[in-house]
Protein backbone atom coordinates (compact mmCIF):
# COMPACT_ATOMS: atom_id res chain seq x y z
CA UNK A 1 0.00 0.00 0.00
CA UNK A 2 2.51 2.42 0.68
CA UNK A 3 4.60 1.56 -2.47
CA UNK A 4 1.13 2.26 -4.49
CA UNK A 5 0.77 5.39 -2.19
CA UNK A 6 4.21 7.26 -3.37
CA UNK A 7 3.44 5.69 -7.03
CA UNK A 8 0.19 7.65 -6.66
CA UNK A 9 2.28 10.87 -5.16
CA UNK A 10 4.32 10.71 -8.11
CA UNK A 11 2.57 10.73 -10.68
CA UNK A 12 0.35 13.75 -9.46
CA UNK A 13 3.28 15.56 -8.77
CA UNK A 14 4.48 14.73 -12.18
CA UNK A 15 1.39 15.55 -13.52
CA UNK A 16 1.18 19.10 -11.68
CA UNK A 17 4.73 20.03 -12.79
CA UNK A 18 3.54 19.16 -16.62
CA UNK A 19 0.29 21.00 -16.44
CA UNK A 20 2.25 23.63 -14.15
CA UNK A 21 0.34 26.12 -12.00
CA UNK A 22 -1.99 28.34 -13.78
CA UNK A 23 -0.04 30.86 -16.33
CA UNK A 24 0.85 34.01 -14.78
CA UNK A 25 -0.05 36.99 -16.77
CA UNK A 26 3.00 38.92 -17.38
CA UNK A 27 2.80 42.73 -17.59
CA UNK A 28 1.95 44.21 -21.27
CA UNK A 29 5.20 45.86 -22.02
CA UNK A 30 4.24 49.10 -23.24
CA UNK A 31 5.31 50.62 -26.70
CA UNK A 32 8.07 52.92 -25.14
CA UNK A 33 9.28 50.36 -22.85
CA UNK A 34 12.55 49.79 -24.13
CA UNK A 35 15.76 51.29 -25.31
CA UNK A 36 17.67 52.32 -28.35
CA UNK A 37 20.45 53.93 -30.20
CA UNK A 38 20.32 57.30 -31.02
CA UNK A 39 22.33 58.76 -33.98
CA UNK A 40 25.58 59.65 -31.98
CA UNK A 41 25.47 55.95 -30.70
CA UNK A 42 24.32 56.97 -27.48
CA UNK A 43 21.51 54.84 -26.06
CA UNK A 44 17.60 56.42 -25.74
CA UNK A 45 15.57 55.21 -23.00
CA UNK A 46 11.80 55.90 -24.97
CA UNK A 47 10.68 54.95 -21.31
CA UNK A 48 11.74 58.81 -20.82
CA UNK A 49 8.73 60.10 -23.30
CA UNK A 50 5.81 58.74 -20.72
CA UNK A 51 3.36 60.90 -20.45
CA UNK A 52 4.19 63.11 -23.58
CA UNK A 53 2.73 62.59 -26.54
CA UNK A 54 4.85 60.86 -29.57
CA UNK A 55 4.83 60.86 -32.88
CA UNK A 56 6.89 57.79 -34.36
CA UNK A 57 8.06 58.59 -38.21
CA UNK A 58 10.42 56.09 -40.01
CA UNK A 59 12.38 58.47 -42.30
CA UNK A 60 14.74 58.76 -45.18
CA UNK A 61 16.87 60.73 -46.63
CA UNK A 62 16.47 59.79 -50.69
CA UNK A 63 12.38 59.79 -50.67
CA UNK A 64 9.69 62.12 -52.66
CA UNK A 65 8.81 62.60 -49.03
CA UNK A 66 11.87 63.45 -47.64
CA UNK A 67 10.56 67.28 -47.61
CA UNK A 68 8.40 65.95 -44.67
CA UNK A 69 11.29 66.61 -42.23
CA UNK A 70 10.57 70.28 -42.71
CA UNK A 71 6.75 70.17 -41.51
CA UNK A 72 8.13 67.56 -38.49
CA UNK A 73 10.36 70.04 -37.49
CA UNK A 74 8.05 72.73 -38.13
CA UNK A 75 5.10 70.41 -35.54
CA UNK A 76 8.06 69.69 -32.94
CA UNK A 77 8.92 73.56 -32.62
CA UNK A 78 5.38 74.45 -32.02
CA UNK A 79 4.04 71.77 -29.55
CA UNK A 80 7.54 70.48 -27.84
CA UNK A 81 6.57 73.05 -25.10
CA UNK A 82 3.02 71.34 -24.49
CA UNK A 83 4.61 67.74 -24.55
CA UNK A 84 4.87 66.33 -28.45
CA UNK A 85 7.95 65.01 -29.28
CA UNK A 86 8.42 63.70 -32.76
CA UNK A 87 10.87 60.93 -33.34
CA UNK A 88 12.45 59.96 -35.95
CA UNK A 89 13.30 56.69 -36.97
CA UNK A 90 16.02 56.04 -40.47
CA UNK A 91 15.27 52.95 -42.41
CA UNK A 92 16.59 51.25 -45.55
CA UNK A 93 13.78 48.98 -46.05
CA UNK A 94 11.54 50.69 -48.78
CA UNK A 95 13.90 51.55 -52.07
CA UNK A 96 17.35 51.92 -50.46
CA UNK A 97 16.33 55.63 -49.91
CA UNK A 98 18.08 55.95 -46.78
CA UNK A 99 21.91 54.66 -47.70
CA UNK A 100 23.79 56.56 -45.47
CA UNK A 101 25.69 55.62 -42.15
CA UNK A 102 23.83 57.54 -39.32
CA UNK A 103 26.67 60.46 -39.24
CA UNK A 104 25.65 60.71 -42.40
CA UNK A 105 21.76 60.87 -41.57
CA UNK A 106 22.54 63.12 -38.76
CA UNK A 107 24.45 65.68 -40.93
CA UNK A 108 21.94 65.40 -44.20
CA UNK A 109 18.97 66.77 -41.18
CA UNK A 110 20.63 69.29 -39.49
CA UNK A 111 22.08 70.87 -42.38
CA UNK A 112 19.18 70.72 -44.99
CA UNK A 113 16.34 70.93 -42.41
CA UNK A 114 17.56 71.97 -38.94
CA UNK A 115 16.05 69.06 -36.94
CA UNK A 116 16.60 69.03 -33.49
CA UNK A 117 14.08 66.72 -32.58
CA UNK A 118 15.06 63.08 -31.24
CA UNK A 119 16.66 60.95 -34.49
CA UNK A 120 17.31 57.02 -33.16
CA UNK A 121 20.11 55.02 -35.14
CA UNK A 122 18.70 53.73 -38.48
CA UNK A 123 17.12 50.26 -38.01
CA UNK A 124 14.63 48.02 -39.70
CA UNK A 125 10.81 48.73 -39.65
CA UNK A 126 9.64 45.59 -41.73
CA UNK A 127 10.48 41.81 -41.89
CA UNK A 128 11.67 39.48 -39.80
CA UNK A 129 14.43 41.71 -38.56
CA UNK A 130 12.59 44.70 -37.50
CA UNK A 131 12.93 46.04 -34.26
CA UNK A 132 10.47 46.30 -31.27
CA UNK A 133 9.38 49.21 -31.46
CA UNK A 134 8.19 48.21 -34.57
CA UNK A 135 6.82 45.24 -33.88
CA UNK A 136 5.11 46.94 -30.79
CA UNK A 137 3.64 49.92 -33.24
CA UNK A 138 2.13 47.77 -35.65
CA UNK A 139 0.62 44.95 -32.85
CA UNK A 140 -1.25 47.88 -31.55
CA UNK A 141 -2.29 49.12 -34.54
CA UNK A 142 -3.93 46.83 -37.48
CA UNK A 143 -0.67 44.56 -37.39
CA UNK A 144 0.15 45.39 -40.85
CA UNK A 145 3.60 46.36 -42.14
CA UNK A 146 4.64 49.72 -42.70
CA UNK A 147 3.82 50.87 -46.07
CA UNK A 148 6.95 53.56 -47.01
CA UNK A 149 8.83 55.86 -45.44
CA UNK A 150 6.98 58.42 -43.43
CA UNK A 151 4.46 56.63 -42.15
CA UNK A 152 3.47 57.94 -38.77
CA UNK A 153 2.09 56.50 -35.05
CA UNK A 154 0.79 58.42 -33.11
CA UNK A 155 1.39 57.58 -29.09
CA UNK A 156 -0.48 59.35 -26.27
CA UNK A 157 0.23 60.87 -22.74
CA UNK A 158 -0.90 56.96 -21.52
CA UNK A 159 1.38 55.09 -23.49
CA UNK A 160 -1.02 53.87 -26.31
CA UNK A 161 -1.04 53.77 -29.90
CA UNK A 162 -3.82 56.06 -30.63
CA UNK A 163 -3.89 57.39 -34.53
CA UNK A 164 -1.25 55.54 -37.52
CA UNK A 165 -0.74 57.84 -40.58
CA UNK A 166 0.22 57.08 -43.92
CA UNK A 167 3.24 58.23 -45.73
CA UNK A 168 1.50 60.77 -47.89
CA UNK A 169 -0.28 62.47 -44.65
CA UNK A 170 1.81 65.47 -44.28
CA UNK A 171 2.79 66.70 -41.07
CA UNK A 172 1.15 70.29 -41.40
CA UNK A 173 -2.62 68.15 -42.70
CA UNK A 174 -5.52 68.90 -40.68
CA UNK A 175 -5.74 65.33 -39.82
CA UNK A 176 -2.65 64.75 -38.19
CA UNK A 177 -2.77 68.35 -36.33
CA UNK A 178 -6.09 67.71 -34.66
CA UNK A 179 -5.23 64.07 -33.72
CA UNK A 180 -1.98 65.58 -32.29
CA UNK A 181 -3.91 68.64 -30.12
CA UNK A 182 -6.73 66.18 -29.03
CA UNK A 183 -3.73 64.19 -26.89
CA UNK A 184 -1.63 67.34 -26.12
CA UNK A 185 -5.13 68.30 -24.23
CA UNK A 186 -5.50 64.76 -22.10
CA UNK A 187 -3.56 65.94 -19.29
Amino acid sequence: MRKLTWAVAAVLVAGAAAVGPAEEKKPMTGVLDRKMKKLDGKEQDLAEFKGKVVLVVNVASQCGYTPQYEGLQALYTKYQKDGLVVLGVPSNDFGAQEPGSDEEIQKFCTTNYKVTFPMLAKVKVIGADKVDLYKALTAATDKKEVGWNFEKFLIGRKGDVVGRFGAAVEPSSDELVKAVKTELDKK
